[in-house]
C-alpha cells in the first residue's frame, strides 16, 4: 500500500510587538505548531521521509528513542498511529509515567525503559532488540540525518518563506537548521538561517556546518538559559509576557529560548532597520504541562 503525507498547514503569523515595533523590524511566525495536535511543528516535517521510506521498504515497525517528555516519541507514535504502524520507543532513563508516555501508550507505542548508559548506544539497542526483525524500521532520535534533514527543506518551497532576509529557529540536535540550509540552497536565496541553541557548551555544534557557507547561517549560544530543558524566572517572565500579548503559547525547552533570544537580538539592533525575519515556532506545547 502506498503512502501519501499531505503537507502540513502551519500558517505565516505578523507579530507586533510592542517593545520592538520602534526597530521598524518586519517579524513574521511560522506556526509550524499548527499542524498537528501531536505531530506538530518540525515533528511532522521530520518524519515525512522516514515514514515514506519505511513503507516503501515494507517495514511497518517504527523504533525510535526519546527522554521521558520526549516530543517526538510522542509525534512517531501518533503519527503510526495515523498511517497504521506499530511504533516501539526506547526511553532514556529510569521508568516513569507522566501525561507524554501515557499520550504514546493510547496511540499503541511499546515503551521500553533503558538506562541513560545503554541509551546512549542506540544503534546497539537497535540491533540487539531488533536487528532479525526485517519489519523494524530504524528513526534516529529527533527524527534527525538526511531523511529528517529532506522533510525540513520543503519549508523552503513554500513561496511565501521566498522572501525573508532572516529565518530563526530553536536548535537542538541540529537537524532543523541544516534542513533549512538546504531549502536555502535549493532555492538560491540571500536569507540568512539563524540557529538559537538551547544546549549548554554545544559550542563544538559549528563543526557541524563547514560544508554551509559561512555567511549563510549563524549559531547563537548565548541563549541557553541555564542548559537543555533548564530555565529561570527571566524566561518563565518572558514566556508569560509574550503569551499575553500574541495568544501564542511557547514551550521553555526550545521556542520561548528562540524567541527569548531573537527578540534579544532584535532590541540590541543585530538586523537592521527593514530586515524582514521569519521565527520557526515548531510546537512541543505539551511539555509545557510539565513544567
Amino acid at each position: 500500500m502506498s503512502l501519501h503525507i499531505d503537507s502540513p498547514h502551519a500558517p505565516l503569523e505578523p507579530l507586533h510587538l510592542p517593545q520592538i515595533q520602534h526597530k521598524k523590524i518586519d517579524l513574521f511566525l511560522k506556526r509550524e505548531d499548527q499542524s498537528h495536535p501531536f505531530i506538530s511543528g518540525n515533528k511532522w516535517r521530520k518524519l515525512k521521509y522516514h515514514l515514506l521510506a519505511a513503507r516503501q521498504q515494507n517495514k511497518n515497525l517504527l523504533v525510535t528513542f526519546g527522554g521521558a517528555y520526549s516530543n517526538h516519541l510522542l509525534a512517531t507514535a501518533a503519527a503510526g498511529a495515523k498511517y497504521q504502524f506499530a511504533t516501539h520507543g526506547f526511553v532514556r532513563g529510569e521508568e516513569v509515567s507522566n501525561h507524554m508516555l501515557k499520550l504514546c501508550l493510547l496511540f499503541g507505542m511499546k515503551l521500553q525503559f533503558v538506562s541513560r548508559t545503554a541509551y546512549l548506544q542506540k544503534e546497539d539497542l537497535f540491533q540487539n532488540y531488533f536487528g532479525s526483525n526485517q519489519h523494524a524500521f530504524y528513526i534516529p532520535e529527533g527524527g534527525s540525518g538526511n531523511l529528517g534533514e529532506q522533510g525540513v527543506s520543503e519549508i523552503l518551497d513554500e513561496a511565501d518563506m521566498q522572501h525573508f532576509d532572516a529565518i530563526i529557529a530553536s536548535v537542538g540536535t541540529g537537524g532543523t537548521l541544516k534542513g533549512l540550509l538546504q531549502g536555502v540552497q535549493k532555492h538560491q536565496l540571500n536569507t540568512r538561517v539563524h540557529g538559537i541553541v538551547v544546549l549548554k557548551g554545544a559550542e563544538t555544534m559549528n563543526q557541524e556546518y563547514v560544508a554551509y557557507a559561512a555567511e549563510s547561517y549563524c549559531l547563537h549560544h548565548q541563549f541557553h538559559g541555564g542548559g537543555y530543558a533548564k530555565t529561570n524566572e527571566e524566561l518563565y517572565t518572558f514566556q508569560h509576557k509574550f503569551a499575553s500579548q500574541t495568544g501564542i503559547i511557547l514551550d521553555p525547552v526550545y521556542e520561548a529560548k528562540m524567541m527569548f533570544g531573537l527578540i534579544s537580538l532584535i532590541e540590541q539592533d543585530y538586523f537592521a532597520p527593514g530586515t524582514r525575519i521569519c521565527a520557526l515556532h515548531n510546537g512541543g506545547l505539551l511539555g509545557v504541562l510539565s513544567r
